[in-house]
């Protein structure tokens, strides 16, 4: 039995969909699992079983985990992010769950210059914790995925309006990846025991600058978008007065900036030497969604 936790989010759909796409089943966890299940697509439909959960209840996760052999946690971020995965980790030893495949992300060390990667950091120390008995220690798996190509639907709206991408990231390339691909990984290291127990970085095939995929969009929209850098104050001011994000989120994302900057990302070959595939572009994922940028 697989138990998705955060199935209503991005990765945990795109591992939902990928384990239905193998004909695998899925037990799926939501504070509203008929929202849930309305949600998705007819076949996914058939193989997941919505079950409610709460992740500040622990009652409802023992009832929402008993039986199952595997957990996929993935929560968004946020202030009780750490809690709530604490104690999913915690029920999920106690309920005898054997592997816990968690989302985790890039640069979770203790002295991570982005503050929600410190968290993942001690998310990933507690699963490597042994427990109090030895059966109760699952195998853990570790996705360090880069930023979501989804992610920069986000940026729509200013472009179709304004043609404007807004950053501070200078000159700095970044790893987009498609969740489509953190998908196909996560199902495949559910389904295939010989990958269970690592930690993989996920990446796309490239790395890109703002002014490279604002390149790229005013190709494909055969009009001109522009890159405008500013400093990382005047970002996180941009993105809670234009963009409407609580002050955390906006950190967050001039954080995440700042990160490539400071630390140069390349592409990571993970993904190919696990699927055997390359991955999806972000020249193709552009075009796919190209209306919502006119």
């Amino acid at each position: 039995m697989i138990v998705i936790m955060g199935a209503a989010g991005a990765t945990g759909g795109a591992t939902l969909r990928s384990l239905a796409a193998m004909g695998a089943p899925a037990r799926v966890l939501s504070r509203d699992p008929a929202r849930l299940a309305a949600s998705l697509d007819e076949h996914t439909r058939r193989l997941a079983e919505p079950v409610f959960a709460d992740a500040a209840d622990p009652e409802s996760l023992r009832n929402a985990l008993r039986g199952a052999h595997q957990l996929f946690l993935t929560m968004a971020n946020g202030p009780q992010q750490v809690e709530h995965e604490l104690r999913a980790i915690d029920v999920a030893r106690e309920c005898g769950v054997e592997h816990i495949v968690k989302i985790s992300a890039p640069a979770a060390e203790p002295l991570s210059p982005v503050a929600v990667s410190r968290g993942h950091h001690l998310i990933e120390e507690h699963l490597r914790t042994p427990a109090a008995t030895p059966t109760a220690t699952p195998t853990t798996t570790i996705l360090r995925p880069y930023a979501f190509m989804q992610k920069l639907l986000l940026l729509a709206p200013g472009i179709a309006a304004a043609g404007v991408v807004h950053g501070t990231m200078e000159r700095a390339r970044c790893n987009y990846i498609d969740v489509r691909d953190i998908g196909d990984i996560a199902a495949d290291v559910l389904t295939r025991p010989e990958l269970a127990g690592g930690t993989y970085e996920l990446t796309g095939g490239r790395a890109y600058s703002h002014a490279e995929l604002t390149g790229l969009l005013a190709e494909l929209l055969g009009r001109p978008v522009r890159y405008v850098d500013l400093s990382p104050d005047e970002l996180r001011e941009h993105l809670m007065t234009r963009a409407g994000m609580p002050e955390w989120l906006a950190t967050h994302v001039v954080e995440i900036q700042r990160l490539a900057v400071h630390r140069k990302e390349e592409p990571d070959p993970t993904i190919t030497r696990l699927t055997g595939r390359v991955p999806r572009t972000l020249p193709a994922f552009l075009e796919e969604h190209l209306p919502l940028f006119r």
